[in-house]
């Protein structure tokens, strides 16, 4: 069972958060822990939740919509300063949806929900090309976090 919670995120080192310091909420456990991650990191020079704006087109209604993803950071490494978006999802979700024997009204909406993600991601993707930024999608992998 997953236990899902969303609150704000009260960073210990605000000169490194680059945004509105009133205004950093978490959707889950999973950014919470993200973004204490982050907060905590010596080597994280900078960093932000959902002030980052993509625009991509929908495949479900063919119209420009705007994308949030859920992290920007800017951290030192042994090469230089490296600069990341950020998604953090289930695993499960950054995959197709498995096709049922018969096509239920759930997996149609999962099959939305992915196609829209992937317009998303693509646009994220395309948008850190041109800026020099790494796109990631962090799961529960990258988390270190485990089902029980």
């Amino acid at each position: 069972m997953t236990h899902y919670y969303q609150g704000r995120f009260i960073p210990k080192h605000k000169d490194r958060y680059k945004g509105d310091l009133n205004n950093i909420w978490y959707r889950s456990s999973w950014e919470c822990k993200f973004f204490s991650m982050l907060d905590s990191n010596s080597n994280v020079i900078e960093w932000s939740s959902e002030e980052t704006i993509i625009p991509y087109i929908s495949p479900v209604d063919g119209k420009q919509h705007r994308y949030f993803p859920d992290c920007y950071y800017a951290i030192r490494t042994l090469h230089g300063i490296e600069k990341h978006l950020v998604e953090i999802k289930p695993k499960a979700q950054t995959k197709p949806p498995k096709t049922p024997k018969r096509k239920t009204k759930r997996y149609l909406k999962e099959i939305m929900t992915y196609s829209v993600n992937e317009a998303k991601w693509l646009a994220a993707k395309q948008y850190c090309d041109k800026m020099g930024y790494i796109f990631e999608i962090v799961t529960e992998k990258e988390l270190n976090i485990t089902w029980h």
